[in-house]
């Protein structure tokens, strides 16, 4: 197998290219090995940021709770000895000097359940004013949430941003609050977390500048490598030019007379071992010259007595193809004089009988005359529709299907009476349709004598005709079942009649009903089970409503 990547191309442009593609394949290891230290530090750093907030978390729960503990102790001893406001201010004053930590965390903050600020050592301005509505720059409502995570069982945490006393900068900060329902306090405390963003931020920078440092290393380390793998490219092109231009020269005398090529003009060893090759290929040459020489001496002859042989099959083929077309011709005019010299006789029985059948009565063996002569005269119209398709433009006219169908189902119904199969129709009267009256006849014609022929004795037969949205629709329904449905269109395919008194006929009336319809764009459904079969003809061009016929 070839690889066209390499087609046209000099062996010193393969070599480039190789390295190129070393060259690629190096850097984007490196670059995976860079991405790799990448995502390793972010989930260290993500795991050291998880653990410091969980850390810090059971610090100020204790240091809250501790404080609360303070507090229901104060209460406990003294609310029935001391009022309740210089109880408080006892308690707000102890607690305000518990913690004095220079970064301005650790402090315990109280607020009553409304909002009001009780307690704040770092921000004691505050102390006295609601500020249950507050929110940060983030749109925390700081205040109102810690209050409402206050009142449950175990206290809980919010995240916000809050001024912090050493920048005079928001920071981000969690706090635990909880509350004591005695007095509906929420008292609570917080760290900030931007000490660990900082402390990340470094780190990241420092891998960052380590990072730097190892990808222009390795692009150094490239460079040198690409550099010295061109200059080894190139000595390597100059030795492999130096032999290849030996052997054109080689092969350009060679052209013109047998000589043979000496292993000792030739450096490399792997070109060593094709100079054998060669010199049997020369040697294989001169043998096949000497052949040719030989056969030309013959080939005219040869050529003379072939162009003769030639001659004579193209003669022989000429009069067979003459004498295949006059068959044909002479067929197609025995058909066409046949179908002719039926119709008059045809036309004079069925005459007869409808004189007959009003002169005397009715019997079943004029039925039965009847009923074989129309079908003798659906097999002509078949065969007369066969021989003139391919020469006869079938002129389209406006019919009424709704008139025309009833008129064909009088046609079939001495056949179908005399084969004891009652025609049942449910025709809609506005049916109207532009189509050909002759292509349209081979359509009921031909699936009404199917039906008559395959149905079991004694069913009926069922033809609807009915409107669909902007389609009309025409049904069979027998009591038959078609053992194969997707071959039933086929020239000549017949199924086996059910009828003593019916041939099995051509099997070419739905071949031209397939036809037809794939040139008017009918669409068809065959379905047949359980002794069940349906023929359903969709007509969507040319469909019109009874008023186009009136009009």
């Amino acid at each position: 197998m070839q690889f066209n990547i390499f087609k046209h191309k000099t062996i010193a442009s393969i070599h480039v290219l190789t390295m190129l593609v070393m060259f690629i394949f190096v850097l984007l290891f490196a670059s995976i090995m860079i991405y790799n230290e990448y995502d390793t530090f972010d989930r260290h750093a993500k795991k050291i940021h998880e653990e410091y907030i969980e850390t810090q978390k059971k610090i100020i729960v204790f240091d809250t709770k501790r404080v609360l503990k303070f507090i229901e102790y104060m209460y406990q001893k003294y609310h029935k000895v001391k009022s309740t406001e210089e109880l408080q201010r006892e308690i707000l004053n102890a607690v305000e000097h518990l913690y004095e930590r220079q970064d301005g965390t650790g402090y315990i903050f109280i607020y009553g359940f409304d909002g009001t600020v009780l307690s704040d050592p770092v921000q004691s301005h505050n102390v006295g004013k609601n500020l249950y509505n507050m929110e940060d720059s983030h749109g925390v409502q700081v205040i109102k949430d810690l209050i409402d995570v206050s009142q449950h069982a175990e206290g809980g945490f919010v995240e916000y941003q809050w001024l912090k006393p050493t920048t005079q900068q928001e920071s981000p900060k969690i706090s635990y609050a909880t509350s004591f329902k005695p007095w509906e306090w929420m008292l609570g405390t917080g760290v900030y977390l931007d000490e660990i963003e900082q402390s990340i931020l470094e780190k990241r920078k420092a891998l960052k500048s380590k990072l730097n440092a190892y990808l222009l290393n390795v692009l150094l380390m490239l460079i040198v490598l690409f550099a010295v793998g061109f200059m080894g490219i190139m000595i390597a092109n100059k030795i492999l030019k130096k032999e290849i231009q030996s052997f054109t020269n080689f092969f350009k005398t060679a052209s013109s007379s047998h000589v043979y090529i000496d292993k000792k003009d030739i450096a490399l060893a792997e070109f060593k071992k094709m100079v054998t090759y060669i010199n049997i290929m020369i040697d294989e040459i001169g043998a096949k010259e000497n052949k040719l020489k030989k056969l030309n001496e013959t080939l005219e002859l040869k050529v003379e007595e072939k162009t003769k042989d030639l001659s004579k099959k193209n003669r022989l083929l000429e009069e067979e193809k003459s004498f295949s077309e006059k068959l044909v011709r002479s067929q197609d005019n025995f058909i066409k004089h046949s179908i002719h010299e039926i119709n008059t006789p045809l036309a004079v029985i069925l005459t007869n009988i409808d004189i007959y059948k009003l002169k005397f009565e009715e019997n079943k063996y004029i039925g039965k005359i009847e009923a074989g002569a129309k079908m003798i005269a659906n097999i002509y119209d078949d065969l007369s529709y066969m021989v003139k398709k391919d020469h006869f433009v079938y002129e389209k006219e406006l019919l009424s299907f709704s008139d025309f169908l009833r008129s064909r189902i009088d046609f079939f119904e001495e056949i179908a009476k005399g084969n004891r199969h009652p025609i049942e129709a449910e025709i809609e009267d506005d049916a109207a349709l532009y189509f050909s009256k002759i292509e349209l006849q081979r359509i009921v014609d031909n699936n009404l004598s199917n039906a008559i022929k395959y149905a079991h004795q004694e069913s009926a037969i069922l033809v609807k005709l009915y409107k669909e949205n902007a389609a009309l629709i025409l049904e069979f329904w027998s009591a038959s079942e078609i053992k194969d449905p997707t071959r039933i269109f086929e020239p000549f395919h017949r199924e086996e009649t059910l009828q003593e008194n019916l041939e099995d006929g051509f099997g070419l009336g739905l071949e031209i009903v397939y036809s037809i319809c794939k040139k008017e764009e009918v669409e068809i459904e065959v379905v047949s089970k359980e002794s069940r079969t349906l023929f359903r003809y969709c007509f969507k061009k040319g469909v019109l409503d009874n008023e186009d016929i009136t009009a």
